[in-house]
């Protein structure tokens, strides 16, 4: 596996010296001379659009994790970001790191599933840009049947896949088959383990059937964050182009239901600009456009990496002390 990150990334960074080759480094100075301070904003609109998320998030807690302060569940999930973005662990490791923070704050089985149910939210409100993303592909492109079959074999794929994890979550099916396997293995790690993932199950329960809105209010959320994304891409264009925020939105779903397709690649280096070279080509801007844009929001992504990477150092020796319990027995 570390073969394939290494290959992956080294295989992107290539990718990306090509382009700037191709497209040539004098057209993306040029860009970025007129982005000039520009990109600035561009880059702190991010932390307007991550409070809508983190909003989303909380949406999915239940008590005592939803009464935490906004801004240490602001500080968590950019902390969880920033571990998805620096590490290959398609963005797993994250969520594992935003678990661990919230059951340092308070334990029990409401740290996972507060994580769980907005992991499900946060696919969802993307697969209904995916949708709309696709829409666009079938009005822009010309494809040959077989594109269009597999557009709707992967759309289908994934809302079937998505619509599953729902129900299990739903109906407190997340352990079945542990719970199954331990029946017949009889191992005493593998009934702790069940013991835990059953408790995450009756949680899940509980909060499907104590906050059935609970679900929908934070898909409502994120998707209300996706749009201030389009407000940040409007943004960018505007600097370069009078295009109005339709074109924008048009660039930025387009391009979102792409890197669905290469969420699994470390970083997506290479593949992240690529994909808005295309985008804004098939749109009708200039490839050096979609490449500045490409790089700015590479700029972007390191920004708040690094600035997670920080708050995650900065609260973890707290969550230690909390995490350790005083006294015996």
């Amino acid at each position: 596996m570390k073969k394939f990150h290494l290959m992956a990334l080294v295989l992107g960074v290539s990718l990306l010296v090509f382009l700037i080759w191709k497209i040539g480094p004098a057209a993306l100075w040029h860009d970025f001379y007129l982005l000039g301070w520009g990109l600035v904003p561009f880059i702190l609109m991010e932390g307007v659009v991550k409070i809508f998320h983190t909003v989303a998030w909380r949406q999915c807690l239940t008590h005592p994790h939803s009464s935490l302060p906004f801004s240490r569940l602001y500080n968590i999930d950019l902390a969880g970001g920033a571990i998805n973005y620096f590490t290959p662990t398609a963005t797993v490791g994250g969520e594992v790191v935003k678990g661990m923070l919230l059951a340092a704050e308070h334990q029990g089985p409401g740290a996972a599933t507060g994580v769980i149910i907005n992991k499900l939210s946060y696919a969802l409100s993307q697969f209904a840009t995916a949708l709309i993303g696709s829409l666009i592909v079938i009005r822009q492109i010309s494809l040959p049947a077989y594109g269009y079959w597999a557009l709707l074999a992967g759309n289908l794929f994934l809302g079937a896949g998505l619509a599953g994890f729902l129900i299990v979550q739903y109906q407190g099916k997340l352990g079945a088959a542990l719970r199954w396997l331990a029946t017949r293995l009889r191992l005493e790690s593998l009934k702790r383990t069940v013991a835990y993932i059953t408790e995450i199950d009756q949680d899940l329960r509980q909060f499907y059937r104590d906050n059935p809105r609970g679900l929908w209010a934070s898909i409502g959320w994120h998707l209300t964050g996706f749009v201030v994304s389009m407000v940040k891409t409007w943004y960018f264009l505007s600097l370069f182009t009078g295009d109005n925020f339709f074109t924008a939105a048009a660039v930025w779903l387009l391009a979102t239901w792409l890197d669905l397709l290469v969420f699994f690649i470390p970083l997506e280096i290479g593949l992240q600009e690529s994909i808005r070279v295309m985008v804004f080509s098939v749109l009708g801007f200039t490839t050096a456009l979609g490449l500045t844009y490409g790089i700015a929001l590479r700029l972007e992504q390191i920004f708040w990496g690094v600035a997670g990477l920080g708050v995650y150092w900065a609260i973890m020796p707290d969550s230690r002390t909390k995490a350790v319990p005083t006294g015996e027995g």
